[in-house]
Order: C-alpha cells, then structure tokens, then sequence
C-alpha cells in the first residue's frame, strides 16, 4: 500500500495493476488533502491506511483506476466504502457530480500519463 502525495507514472500504475488485479488497481481518495491511497486488495485497508495518517472519514472516497482504459474510463466509481447515507450517498458509486469532478482533478494531479 502507498500514499501518493506527490505524484506517480501510469506506468507505475500498471505495474499496481499487473501484481494485483491484472487490469486495476484500488484506490482511495481524501478530497480534502487532494491524495491517493493505492495498492490494495481492499478499498477498507487503503480506508484506514489514510485514517491512520490523518484523514477524516468523510473526505475518503473510493475508485478503482483501470490503467489500460482512455478518458472517463480510466477512473471507476466504485467502492464499499462510498455507501454513505448520512452524507447523502446511497450506493457504492459517487452520485454527487461536483464531487466525481473533484477525485478527477486530483486524479490526474497524481498520476502522470
């Protein structure tokens, strides 16, 4: 698991992506901070990877990055952790629009193609 708060290559996405999954790599954003959890079996364990390093519950969001994909299928919304109604978020994408947005702005601020 890394924490990428500077930023990295595509190519060390694929990487992730080969070593795990095959075709994606998990991901874990806190929109405050503007960084990226990656690296994981698990949207929970990059969850409290970044909540043990400062994070606030309600800034983390997960997605998975599918490295080989152009465009908007680079970024899926996808995850567990993102069923939050208490926050207005009912199912495990990122229903807010402003807020989908924002994760791919820092998306590509992090990850260099």
């Amino acid at each position: 698991m890394k924490i990428i708060t500077q930023s990295v290559t595509l190519n060390e996405i694929k990487t992730m992506a080969v070593a795990t999954f095959g075709n994606l790599v998990k991901a874990v954003v806190d929109v405050d901070r503007e960084i990226i959890a990656v690296d994981a079996e698990l949207h929970s364990d990059l969850e409290a990877l970044l909540l043990e390093n400062g994070s606030k519950q309600k800034s983390l969001w997960g997605i998975n990055f599918y490295p080989e994909m152009l465009g908007d299928d680079f970024v899926e919304f996808d995850s567990m952790i993102n069923m939050r109604p208490s926050q207005g978020n009912r199912s495990c994408g990122v229903e807010n629009e402003g807020m989908r947005k924002k994760i791919i702005q820092i998306t590509e601020k992090r990850i260099r193609r």
